[in-house]
């Protein structure tokens, strides 16, 4: 492992004492750096595309939050209208009309969203769209893919990408067997394994759930007619479709993955962009469904601090600024841009592995082979993996440290910031084959 050049001695002491707090150090998994090793970075501050650690040290960051932060680090606009909300009372616990503005925006970008409800995190829409899909078809099965993850309830805690791929852990102790029994693990991008399932326990599923571009195994793009299969064989079955368009909500365009792939789930999940950087989730679908929630109906959801005003003004405001005409043609020809020069990098060198991209998201996996589902992507050399995030540490570049995260190109990035990543690309993955 290359060990980092600058010098971080108030993160390492800070990690030190956060330790003795926090398990592990920290407050979730993949902070902790465990599948990279070193120190974690402990970060003082950050604009645009740049994020300092407490020593002071410079980052160009494509992480962004792990993906919301579409217009970069404290965007002002958006750092203007919460502060103006933080004067005017940060929590209610009543309604807001900002409450119904941000969702007016997002249904006008997604209207099969014809209902929502707003949650604090994606975890709490996942399992409150389960829930509701257990409630309206009067069946206990759902069906999920390997690598997708879609949080930390119980239910979604097997083979699940994201944290517990970075950790090696298959499946999280503490969930009951009867609860692990409900969910039904599948191949991504496998429609013969979706008909198979749904054969084998016919009249019993409820719904499938899945993330329509894949980006918490690394990003996996959905092949073929897979998403389409999906469609056809839920509606076949009476069972209802889930997408989980958390990353991928107005991060691959304005109307999410399903508008730009012509899908249309019966409950959609988002998060991230739509809070603009600040803690806030949504779950929503047909208004049918939708009506089921209580207070219309008997399927309880509910939450303190859901529809929060500092998280609302943060988000109408980022939505308002990616609404704008060209902001996404801006953001696909930025990262066209990167990707293609890392590409060329790549089949000019020869090196094995593959550089698995759709939009703005983007995983370089250390593999020779391409990667399509959960079981390739685990095939990638982590340990390369950690060589290679620590090269690029040293060249000044922040990525996920973990094989199987996304990179997340934002509006904040430059040509000129692109560029001077692919060169750090270039004598960091020399530097990675050399040993």
């Amino acid at each position: 492992m290359t060990p980092p050049a600058k010098p971080r001695p108030r993160s390492a002491a800070i990690f030190a004492r956060a330790q003795e707090i926090f398990p592990g150090g920290v407050n979730s998994p993949v902070r902790a750096f465990r599948s990279v090793g070193g120190t974690p970075l402990i970060i003082d501050h950050a604009s645009g595309s740049r994020i300092f650690d407490v020593d002071g040290n410079e980052y160009l960051d494509f992480i962004g939050s792990w993906g919301p932060l579409i217009l970069g680090h404290a965007h002002p606009a958006v750092v203007r209208a919460i502060a103006d909300q933080a004067a005017r009372g940060t929590t209610f616990g009543m309604t807001t009309e900002l409450e119904v503005e941000l969702a007016a925006c997002i249904q006008r970008a997604m209207p099969a969203m014809e209902k929502l409800r707003f949650v604090s995190s994606g975890t709490e829409a996942a399992m409150s769209a389960v829930r509701l899909a257990r409630a309206a078809t009067a069946r206990n099965y759902i069906v999920k893919f390997n690598g997708c993850y879609h949080g930390h309830a119980d239910s979604f805690l097997s083979e699940a990408g994201s944290g517990l791929a970075t950790l090696g852990i298959p499946a999280s102790p503490g969930v009951p067997p009867a609860i692990a029994a409900l969910t039904l693990n599948i191949p991504y991008n496998d429609s013969r394994a979706v008909e198979q399932v749904f054969a084998a326990h016919a009249g019993e599923i409820a719904a499938v759930i899945v993330e329509p571009i894949a980006a918490n195994m690394g990003v996996v793009a959905p092949e073929g007619g897979f998403l389409s299969d999906l469609r056809e064989i839920t509606r076949r079955a009476g069972a209802l479709l889930i997408i989980d368009e958390v990353i991928t909500g107005f991060r691959v365009a304005r109307g999410g993955a399903q508008g730009l792939l012509s899908i249309e789930p019966d409950l959609t999940l988002l998060g991230k962009i739509i809070g603009g950087g600040l803690p806030v989730a949504a779950y929503g679908g047909r208004r049918d469904l939708m009506d089921l929630i209580a207070p219309s109906g008997t399927v309880y959801q509910a939450g303190t601090l859901s529809g929060n005003p500092l998280a609302m003004r943060a988000g109408i405001e980022t939505l308002r600024v990616v609404e704008a005409p060209g902001f996404y043609e801006a953001l696909a020809e930025k990262s066209a841009h990167f990707v293609a020069g890392l590409r060329r990098m790549l089949a000019e060198r020869k090196y094995p592995a593959q550089l698995s991209a759709f939009g703005s998201l983007l995983t370089l996996f250390f593999s020779p082979e391409r990667v399509r589902d959960f079981e390739t992507a685990k095939r990638a050399d982590a340990k390369r993996y950690a060589a290679f995030f620590w090269e690029m540490m040293n060249h000044g570049i922040l990525l996920a440290p973990s094989q199987f995260e996304a990179a997340f190109v934002s509006a904040a990035h430059s040509i000129q910031d692109l560029d001077r990543t692919t060169d750090a690309c270039r004598e960091s993955l020399a530097a990675v084959f050399r040993n």
